[in-house]
């Protein structure tokens, strides 16, 4: 049975949650010190602007024109999704915030509304910019490939014919066309979906009529053109057609009798942030259900039109939906550019990515080399640090779980899931686990962001199968990365563990960077136990060893690791920060930072998306440098690196040298404040010394990346002055891993 808490249980719980938080502010609290000027107001980027400026890196991504021209439309498509997501969660939250009185002035100064102004105008520059890049530049690019959009006018006859009996045959069964009349009031128009305005007009009494056809969004939108070649035998053309302009050629089907005056494409972006109050739900599984039926019907926040679409429709589909201009996006055809994802299975490998085929991770393959594959034996012999997705997630991480479902000596699985793929052999795994008779505990977080209907239904599979189910604690969302494997040995019972930075999903593990830990020490088992006991029952005041836990510790660890790093520098002592993370928003934790580089620290931070803090600025942080890097994966692993020349770990003996952390916690209010995350220490020094090298390569004046400004501008750096091009640290590593000798996965 899935875990709930009744009334009172809940209000221990709040209690709680409120007591770490008050506590982790008493830590975090202190004044300048003697001599210390008080830190600038004005220090703190704007957390949303500085997203933006994220996803343009992305678009000079699919501008680049030495990346292959299929990565190229692909980094155009995640463009769009991204801004999608942006839209559907940040400015649709705003705006609620700002409806019911509740927003506040950020951090960088800016009002809510001065805030929602700047993001309108920086939208609309970034889709106009973005939308004319992929038509005028990208488009023609592709059809000099021979991979080309065709209009329904540029097909030959026997082309029409046979794309119109496609339609007949696989469209036309499932459009349905929705009039506007007093007896049919204008339709819901679902988000994200893409549509057809249409005005038709009918020839007996001359009234137009209003009508919405929705594209069918299980039907791939690009619907392929016979190949063919020309008379001397050119190579093939890969034609394409958008189902919107199939459809259109075919309106007559929908509204015989009728005129077609115009026909346009439209697209609807509405509020999908959910807010579950968890205090007031008895059943937390049945108040998401809700709430995910309630996302469907939020509000509208952002109308996409073809630019082509008249003056009066536009303002039919603005009024009706009730949008303002502002929230008005005219675009050039074809709208939703995601629909660039679909070129990825054209067969044009001259035009993608060298393929990249994962490793086995060395250790794990040593093993094997001797004996059938033994995880459990390789990491007995040694912590295995593992970095995908150069180390293969299939023959580790999943090896891992699968071993442990099928070994006899295994007696209990506890796992954490915070995102999985469709078909999860993670869950497969935790279900033959409990089919065998292993005691199995998955605590599934049912509000992961747009994977709720997902975790849902894993959440009702496992515990049809008998997995003991449980949620995590009210408040909270987990989203740390474990696992824990309890096994009966020779000498007794010994728990194998696994910390990591990303989710235990197959397919993204082959997209992302990510590391992670495998090992049997006992201090982390005995830490896991501890956090697993902690989200399943009642533990709150755990300590830990080897682990630093959100809510309660990481701001706290970290804080008070930069400043014994300020404490050093102020001694004269060698002094440094290395930091990588998606994200860095946390005011108290800037704050740690600028006042070590102002101490003398030297600071360098590898940040993917989100950075508030200003580095270079005279007298508050010229000793920090932020480095951002985007390619063909999506880095998304967390490390935290000291030079700790003191040489004891705050809290731990005496152990000499940098001190290194890795797991699921970004430096944001979230992961610090309303999640349960967990760092794990690195004790192996040629690990310590492999993840100090990995910062100190994406951080170096010879690696591609972009540069950020004290502005809050992002400079690319991709060649050198004598224009070849720098080192592309992600094909760095996946040579580096091919060389090692490793099996492939």
């Amino acid at each position: 049975m899935a875990q709930i808490f009744d009334a009172s249980s809940k209000a221990i719980l709040r209690s709680q949650i409120a007591e770490h938080i008050a506590e982790t502010d008493k830590d975090d609290r202190r004044e300048a010190r003697d001599g210390e000027a008080p830190l600038p107001d004005d220090r703190f980027f704007e957390r949303e602007l500085s997203w933006l400026k994220f996803n343009w890196r992305v678009m000079e991504l699919a501008q680049d024109e030495s990346l292959p021209l299929i990565e190229r439309a692909s980094f155009a498509a995640i463009f769009a999704s991204n801004l999608d997501e942006f839209f559907m969660v940040r400015v649709a939250g705003l705006k609620r915030r700002i409806d019911t009185g509740i927003a506040v002035t950020s951090s960088s100064g800016l009002s809510p509304r001065q805030l929602l102004r700047s993001l309108s105008e920086q939208a609309h520059v970034m889709q106009d910019e973005h939308a004319h890049y992929v038509v005028d530049t990208l488009l023609p690019a592709l059809a000099d490939e021979r991979i080309v959009l065709l209009n329904w006018d540029q097909l030959s006859t026997s082309e029409q014919e046979r794309l119109s009996r496609y339609y007949r045959q696989q469209v036309f069964p499932v459009l349905t066309p929705l009039g506007v009349d007093p007896a049919h009031p204008f339709p819901y128009v679902s988000g994200k979906s893409l549509n057809l305005a249409v005005i038709v007009e009918n020839p007996t009494s001359g009234k137009s009529h209003f009508a919405r056809v929705k594209i069918p969004d299980n039907l791939n939108r690009l619907v392929p053109v016979d190949d063919r070649t020309d008379e001397e035998g050119a190579e093939e053309r890969y034609g394409f057609i958008t189902m919107e302009n199939l459809i259109i050629a075919h309106l007559e089907s929908l509204f015989p009798g009728m005129i077609i005056k115009e026909a346009r494409s439209f697209r609807v972006t509405r509020n999908e942030d959910i807010d579950v109050e968890e205090d007031d739900a008895e059943n937390l599984l049945n108040a998401m259900e809700k709430e995910l039926l309630r996302r469907r019907f939020g509000p509208p926040i952002r109308l996409e039109i073809s630019d082509a679409t008249s003056p009066f429709l536009s303002q039919l589909l603005a009024d009706q939906l009730g949008v303002t201009s502002d929230e008005v996006y005219r675009l050039p055809a074809p709208l939703d550019m995601t629909v660039l994802f679909e070129l990825g299975g054209i067969d044009r490998p001259d035009l993608k990515y060298r393929p990249f085929v994962p490793t086995t991770n060395r250790q794990i393959a040593e093993v094997e080399s001797s004996r059938a594959q033994d995880i459990f034996a390789a990491i007995r012999q040694h912590d295995i640090l593992l970095h995908h997705p150069y180390d293969s997630f299939s023959t580790s991480v999943q090896a891992f779980l699968a071993q442990a479902a099928a070994d006899p000596k295994v007696l209990a699985i506890k796992q954490t899931l915070y995102r999985t793929s469709s078909k999860s052999p993670i869950i497969d795994a935790l279900i033959d686990a409990a089919h065998a008779g292993k005691q199995v505990l998955a605590l599934v977080e049912i509000k992961a962001r747009f994977d709720e209907d997902a975790n849902i239904a894993w959440a009702r599979k496992l515990e049809r199968a008998g997995v003991h189910v449980v949620y995590g604690i009210v408040g909270l969302k987990t989203h740390c990365k474990i696992s824990l494997v309890v096994r009966q040995e020779a000498d007794g019972l010994k728990r194998y563990c696994h910390v990591g930075t990303g989710n235990y999903n197959p397919k993204t593990a082959r997209q992302y960077t990510d590391l992670g830990l495998l090992t049997c020490d006992p201090v982390v088992g005995q830490d896991l136990t501890r956090l697993f006991n902690q989200l399943s029952g009642y533990a709150p005041k755990s300590s830990f060893h080897r682990l630093l836990v959100a809510p309660r510790t990481i701001r706290t660890g970290l804080i008070q690791r930069i400043r014994r790093e300020e404490d050093a520098a102020r001694a004269g002592k060698e002094a440094w920060i290395k930091i990588k993370v998606n994200a860095i928003v946390d005011e108290k934790t800037i704050d740690a930072l600028y006042r070590a580089s102002q101490a003398g620290v030297k600071i360098d931070i590898v940040e993917r998306g989100i950075c508030a803090l200003k580095p270079g600025v005279p007298g508050l942080s010229e000793n920090i440098r932020v480095r951002s890097i985007l390619g063909r994966f999506l880095e998304h692993s967390r490390i935290y690196a000291f030079c700790n020349s003191d040489g004891p770990q705050i809290g731990e003996g005496p152990v000499s040298g940098p001190e290194v952390w890795i797991g699921s916690a970004d430096l944001m209010h979230r992961n610090l404040d309303r999640r349960v995350e967990a760092l794990v220490r690195i004790t192996d020094p040629d690990q310590i010394n492999e993840l100090i090298s990995y910062v100190d390569l994406q951080m170096a004046d010879s690696t591609a990346s972009w540069h950020m400004q004290p502005d809050g501008t992002y400079i690319r750096h991709s060649r050198d002055e004598e224009g070849r091009p720098l080192v592309d640290s992600q094909d760095y590593l996946i040579k580096r891993h091919q060389r090692r000798p490793r099996g492939n996965s």
